[in-house]
């Protein structure tokens, strides 16, 4: 008995749909992949920063530049990847420091790559175990957390040395220049504050009250809000970045199938300004926050194990976090929040930074598998 005209003609499209779909796919991960510019992750446990970039995106090259490199930014003339290096033993919350390695103090510092050379070209002092800084908008200085002396550093880049101290607070860490080159805000974690400094007077003009532990700051894109991570509260707090005083509180609830509850971390907000993206640490997702409505909108769970920092792409379509305790990369597509691959890079990633950019071309729904 002969088959149905109809049928048979679905019966022979059905080779050349599965050749269309793979054919999808390998330009979908070329577009995904063609036009990266390097990306830059700091690895704790090696003491490198690794540059990934190509097509297919991959590891590119291992920078050694010493012990603990942590936060990372790419200078604002984009010729330099500024590093910071602590000779501080590593332990968490809670740890006996009595039992841990002496502190090699020889150790700190703000390394200095040239990103055309790729190499190591020098090493600025930074006060003790420098973990986050940020930039002042004319690239003449550095603004340094020192965990240990509870303070932070001002650094004169031309000069190569710390001008200024201030005392902050208890564990301060993340550090970040309100877009108008004004105010720089460093969080305090073992006091749940932020505290505002006057970049022009070095005089602290400010203490905002925060969740447990806030761990970084993001600001919106007029510079009037402030969104602070707090890890231990699961929550964001939203800052009057003008009058320096809080506004209220996002939670973040958990998402997946993660075995802990998350713990806000890293914060990124998209090129439009419209979102902020907040990594959960041990929560293994990011939360996507609607910056208009001050609410959470989307969860991306299954992202890596303890994603921390984050960064998003010059043209706003790719987020890309470091995920520490899994040793990879995670590289998200914006427009539909899918993982579209990790980039396993080994160690303890902790920061990431991107100098290019990525453009995804438009997938069928059924294109690329999460790995």
């Amino acid at each position: 008995m002969k088959q149905p005209i109809a049928t048979m003609r679905r019966d022979r499209s059905r080779p050349r749909a599965l050749a269309i779909a793979a054919t999808w796919l390998v330009l979908g991960a070329t577009a995904l992949e063609a036009r990266d510019g390097p990306i830059y992750v700091s690895d704790e446990d090696r003491g490198e920063v690794v540059e990934i970039a190509g097509s297919p995106v991959h590891v590119v090259r291992r920078i050694g530049v010493g012990k603990r490199p942590r936060g990372l930014k790419i200078s604002r003339d984009g010729k330099r990847l500024y590093v910071a290096l602590s000779g501080s033993p590593k332990g968490g919350p809670g740890t006996d420091k009595s039992k841990l390695p002496a502190r090699d103090a020889g150790a700190d510092g703000i390394g200095v790559i040239d990103l055309d050379s790729g190499q190591l070209v020098k090493i600025h002092p930074s006060g003790p175990d420098p973990e986050a800084f940020d930039e002042s908008n004319d690239g003449r200085r550095l603004y340094i957390s020192n965990e240990e002396t509870a303070e932070l550093s001002v650094l004169d880049l031309a000069a190569g040395e710390v001008v200024k101290r201030i005392a902050v607070g208890e564990e301060p860490e993340g550090v970040t220049v309100r877009p108008d080159g004004k105010v720089v805000y460093v969080t305090c974690e073992a006091e749940n504050a932020v505290v505002a400094v006057d970049t022009a007077t070095l005089e602290i003009i400010g203490r905002i009250a925060t969740g447990a532990r806030p761990r970084s700051v993001t600001f919106s894109k007029d510079g009037t809000l402030a969104f602070i991570a707090s890890e231990l509260a699961a929550s964001v707090t939203i800052a009057d970045a003008v009058s320096q005083s809080a506004l209220g509180t996002i939670m973040i609830a958990p998402s997946g199938n993660a075995p802990m509850p998350p713990r806000p971390m890293g914060t990124a907000l998209s090129r439009d300004g419209k979102q902020l993206f907040v990594t959960t640490g041990r929560g293994e997702s990011i939360a996507v926050i609607d910056v208009a409505t001050r609410s959470v909108a989307h969860m991306i769970a299954g992202v890596g194990t303890r994603p921390w920092g984050v960064a998003v792409s010059r043209d706003g379509a790719t987020l890309y976090t470091a995920n520490g305790l899994s040793g990879d990369v995670s590289v998200i597509d914006l427009p539909s929040h899918k993982i579209r691959r990790r980039i396993r890079i080994g160690g303890s990633p902790w920061g990431v930074a991107v100098a290019g950019s990525i453009s995804t071309s438009p997938l069928p729904p059924t294109d690329v598998a999460r790995h």
